[in-house]
């Protein structure tokens, strides 16, 4: 119990330090976008979503599936919101609960004494695992390796109640259930199953290879058959209800995020995929390098046989063969110790590696089977394994929960990731314990055996001082960037350019973007992430240049199209900004990375399209719009604006109740919308309904007193109503709060001159002619401002700027001959 509180408590205090971490990379989209966090999604969904909130039949599923993990941020959300500090406690209590299990489960195979406690440390500190726990998405498998160890200590006990029918069945029964579990808490899980089969065959009875065969194929052992039949036909039924519940198709992933996949070389594949478990084993071996992402080319692929990397991939399989052959050749081949036996860890090992082969009367128990009248007794609990059948199950181990991760079964969506390391981390662990425990017994001095604990301390403080250093990384997303820049260049700057960009440093952003493509240029996100900081900063002309390089790039971003859309309808030209949001509208919804988001574009697409058709008088057309961006609307969308204009539309049929039915719609979903506030009045003035009309326009005020907005409206309520005076002062009080807003300054100055009060009106339209030289309506109402005071030639002036823009306007020509005749008879 001592091994198990000292790890636990050294892994809570290397974590103490990213309790107060944001959110960070993957956190923002599992967690504050994921609409199955909030509570007024039915919990139930989490059953049918993947782990990014996508329906998991959806053809841009990522299939991951993981309802017990979204469960728990549910319940943190619920607790505490968006609070980082909660969910990463729980990550930390959950990595210090593993730990102490883990050193539970190393006191199977190692023993009560330094060697399981070093194998507890190793696991506690090393620095592979910072992503897992510091990082909140991370919880997946920190959450699965707590089931996956409660699974394996069930199984355990299973195996030492087997001789007593009447104890065994509630703990193969929990093994099973946790295996779920863990399976349901990440794929991964599931893995403890085949773990299990290894202990039972290679720890509890402590068979070879050919001994297995034989059980098998001769069918020795009743009970022990029956477990393994057991745990494969559990694994058989997961598998399958898995496979079924995802739509039995797998996930699809863009290049980047797993480039040998999508190689047409066969070798390169072949050859890249050899390599990537070494450069994990690296990882776990000398963890110097890490990073938040390695994906894109932060490994090149390995192209020919002549790449210096296939010597790391040999050494690694060749070690991996060499450690398996020792561990599985036979006791009688082992190197004799000068003939005695060495005491460690309280129990005596013959030989210095293996166990005495005692025998019990409870073991006979164990076995049903008999084979040419002879029994084979399993081993009595009272010793431990021996050193071979330790560094078998440390392989399978290892090897074992990373075989998903390998692509032999299927590609996956990441070149490497440290995350997936956790669990087969265990089994790095027991290796070190066990071969440090074997180096330990052959040395025959003191002082040799002294030098070996003294580099076995100074390798968990070296890694435990680079797990406080790495946390330091974690603790906001622009740090964390930051280091992942020698790593991954292209995915870090263009990361490091979005918080720029949220803290203000705009400057500092472009450059992270510009970098970012310097290394790739084809990064459709960086593309139009660099588009949109040009955008904002009105440098529209080369926003819209980068936008058509991020949707020729990716074809399906449609957030491109919709943001060229804005752009190219502020800049007059309608016809093009239509065909843009068509194209968008049109993208067909499969295969895609972020569905949700594709979906909210989509739907902004329609509705920017509908404001379009509705600006240009064709509501029929507009409303088409609107009812197809309500039918693609996803459920996180904020609708109160397309419910809003859908009863514009309506109104400027003559369709009353339409419109009524609407504007109530948008104001249920959002109370607090003041252009639905101000519409609702107009058409309630419309209808007779005065003081109706004018409680919401002073509703719409008391909602936003800041803005000039809805003064303008009510103030032209107010003129409609003859009430000149107020509706003066509304006016004045509109332009005071928004002098630099086109529609607000226009209106007033439209207000001011149905009022009879010419100088203040012509003193806004200057000023809207200011906020917009180009529009020709306000240049045509300037020059009649103008007129109308007798400053002619300025009227003039006006008329003919309209003109220019504007040429076939038939108002300002009239208006403008009407002024040559005036100026005729004056000269």
């Amino acid at each position: 119990m001592i091994a198990e509180l000292v790890s636990s408590a050294v892994a809570l205090i290397l974590y103490l330090n990213s309790l107060g971490a944001d959110f960070c990379y993957d956190d923002s989209r599992v967690i504050k976008t994921n609409q199955d966090l909030l509570p007024e999604t039915p919990w139930t969904n989490v059953f049918y979503d993947d782990f990014w909130g996508t329906l998991l039949t959806h053809s841009g599923s990522h299939k991951s599936y993981r309802p017990l993990c979204i469960l728990s941020f549910r319940l943190n959300y619920a607790l505490g919101g968006l609070d980082p500090w909660g969910y990463h406690v729980v990550n930390v209590v959950l990595h210090c609960a593993v730990t102490g299990l883990f050193v539970s489960m190393s006191r199977l195979l190692l023993g009560t004494g330094r060697w399981t406690l070093l194998a507890g440390l190793l696991f506690a500190s090393h620095p592979v695992h910072t992503e897992a726990v510091a990082g909140v998405v991370g919880r997946a498998d920190v959450g699965a390796a707590l089931l996956f160890l409660l699974s394996l200590l069930c199984y355990a006990q299973h195996c030492a109640s087997r001789p007593h029918s009447g104890r065994r069945w509630h703990w193969i029964l929990g093994s099973l259930a946790c295996a779920a579990g863990s399976m349901l808490w990440k794929e991964q899980g599931i893995t403890v199953l085949a773990v299990s089969a290894m202990y039972d065959t290679l720890v509890f009875h402590r068979l070879r290879l050919h001994q297995v065969v034989d059980l098998l194929v001769k069918r020795k052992n009743v009970n022990l058959l029956l477990s393994l039949s057991l745990l494969a036909t559990w694994g058989a039924m997961l598998l399958a209800a898995r496979l079924y519940w995802m739509g039995v198709k797998p996930p699809s992933f863009s290049n980047s995020d797993n480039p040998a996949a999508d190689s047409p070389s066969l070798l390169t594949r072949t050859l890249t995929f050899l390599y990537l478990p070494a450069a994990n084993a690296w990882l776990l071996l000398c963890p110097d390098t890490l990073s938040f992402d390695w994906s894109m080319d932060a490994v090149p692929l390995l192209r020919t046989v002549s790449d210096w990397r296939n010597i790391h991939t040999v050494a690694f399989y060749t070690l991996l063969f060499l450690l398996t052959g020792v561990g599985l050749r036979s006791p009688s081949r082992a190197r004799e110790a000068n003939g005695r036996g060495h005491a460690t860890n309280g129990k005596l090992l013959t030989n210095g590696l293996h166990p005495p082969p005692e025998r019990s009367s409870s073991s006979s128990m164990l076995l049903n089977g008999t084979a040419n009248g002879t029994t084979t007794p399993a081993p009595p609990r009272t010793t431990l394994p021996a050193t071979w059948n330790v560094v078998i199950f440390s392989l399978g181990l290892l090897s074992i929960p990373f075989l998903p991760a390998t692509n032999l079964f299927f590609y996956v969506g990441f070149v490497i990731a440290e995350r997936v390391l956790y669990i087969p981390s265990m089994g790095f662990c027991l290796l070190v314990a066990v071969g440090a425990r074997a180096l330990y017994i052959r040395l025959n001095r003191r002082s040799l055996r002294l030098i070996l604990l003294c580099c076995c301390g100074a390798v968990v403080l070296l890694y435990g001082v680079r797990t406080v250093l790495r946390n330091q990384d974690w603790r906001n997303e622009e740090k964390l960037y930051r280091s992942g820049i020698p790593v991954n260049p292209a995915k870090a700057w263009g990361n490091l350019g979005n918080v720029l960009k949220n803290q203000g440093k705009t400057v500092e952003a472009e450059r992270a973007y510009r970098n970012a493509l310097y290394f790739r240029r084809n990064m459709a996100d960086m593309l139009y992430n660099l588009g949109l900081l040009l955008q904002e900063n009105k440098r529209l002309s080369e926003a819209l240049h980068y936008y058509k390089l991020a949707i020729g790039s990716r074809p399906t971003l449609a957030s491109a199209y919709l943001n060229t859309g804005i752009i190219l309808m502020n800049q007059g030209h309608l016809d093009d900004a239509r065909r843009t949001f068509l194209a968008c509208a049109n993208i067909p919804d499969e295969n895609l990375k972020d569905p949700h988001a594709h979906r909210s574009s989509v739907t902004s697409c329609l509705y920017n399209l509908g404001k379009l058709l509705h600006d240009q008088g064709h509501q029929e057309e507009a409303l088409s719009a609107y009812k197809e961006a309500i039918k693609k609307m996803p459920s996180q969308f904020a609708p109160q604006s397309l419910y809003n204009m859908m009863g514009e539309a309506y109104m400027k049929l003559n369709k009353f109740p339409e419109a009524e039915r609407w504007y109530k719609e948008s104001l249920r979903v959002k109370p607090d919308h003041v252009p639905a506030h101000l519409t609702y009045a107009k058409l309630l003035a419309l209808t007779g309904q005065k003081s109706e009309a004018e409680t919401f326009f002073l509703k719409a005020i008391k909602l936003e007193p800041s803005k000039g907005n809805g003064y303008m409206h009510y103030g032209q309520f107010l003129l409609d109503e003859s009430r000149f005076t107020e509706a003066a002062e509304m006016a004045e009080r509109a332009v005071g709060l928004e002098n630099n807003e086109f529609d607000v300054v226009f209106n007033a100055a439209h207000v001011l001159r149905q009022t009879g009060l010419n100088e203040a009106a012509e003193k806004y339209y200057k000023l809207a002619a200011e906020l917009r030289p180009n529009y020709p309506v306000a240049l045509m109402n300037l020059g009649a401002i103008l007129h109308l005071n007798g400053k002619l030639v300025e009227a003039e002036a006006s008329y003919l700027r309209a003109l220019k823009f504007k040429p076939q306007d038939a108002i300002t020509k009239s208006n403008l001959h009407k002024l040559w005749n005036i100026m005729a008879k004056t000269t």
